[in-house]
């Protein structure tokens, strides 16, 4: 049986949850930030995804990366609060902060969400 959703959103309507996606150098750098959304319930939930390599184009050289990943699940009106937070102390000059919209999430979920990221 599938999980209970709410009803399901139209193209019109805001979301409710995102995502923060972003990139770091390291695991251990992404971990600190994760931890530091969570204990100030920006982010209700912060994944770490250990490695991935980046190819990207920096100052006209094409560039390989090891990097990790960090997915910060939040309301969508903590977002802004989320990138601030994030880029506040990035390691990065340029660090990668992209908010995904979440086209819907079961309601237990969802309300843990917003316990989890209550002002």
């Amino acid at each position: 049986m599938a999980p209970e959703t709410a009803t399901p959103p139209t193209a019109s309507d805001p979301p409710r949850f995102v995502v923060v996606w972003s990139t770091y150098p390291s695991p251990e750098a992404a971990e600190v930030a994760a931890r530091v959304l969570v204990e100030r319930r920006l982010a209700a939930c912060v994944a770490v995804l250990p490695r991935m390599i980046s190819l990207y184009r920096w100052q006209g050289a094409i560039e390989r990366s090891d990097e990790a990943v960090l997915l910060a699940k939040t309301r969508a009106a903590r977002a802004d609060a989320v990138m601030a937070a994030l880029a506040a102390n990035h390691p990065y000059e340029v660090p990668a902060l992209l908010v995904l919209p979440v086209a819907a999430a079961s309601l237990a979920y969802g309300a843990w969400i917003e316990a989890e990221t209550a002002e």
